[in-house]
């Protein structure tokens, strides 16, 4: 995978983790009324897309191409 394929596919698929935490995709997940864990759904929300975020930067960096290049010094 070329670097620049592998920098779009990292910007697009963080962005939609960003737009659920914001204001008008946030009002999807802003209720009050299920508990689940004993959270209100709208902390859930948040704590679910901050986990789904750290997998997702997870797997990229396990497919970045850079990663295995050694520093030129």
């Amino acid at each position: 995978m070329s670097k620049s394929t592998f920098t779009k596919i990292y910007c697009l698929s963080l962005i939609l983790p960003f737009l659920l935490l914001v204001f008008p995709l946030f009002s999807i997940g802003n209720r009050a009324t299920p508990m689940i864990l004993g959270m209100p759904f709208s902390i859930f929300w948040v704590i679910s897309w901050i986990v789904i975020t750290f997998l997702i930067v997870l797997v990229l960096y396990r497919m970045d191409p850079d990663k295995d290049e050694e520093e030129v010094k």
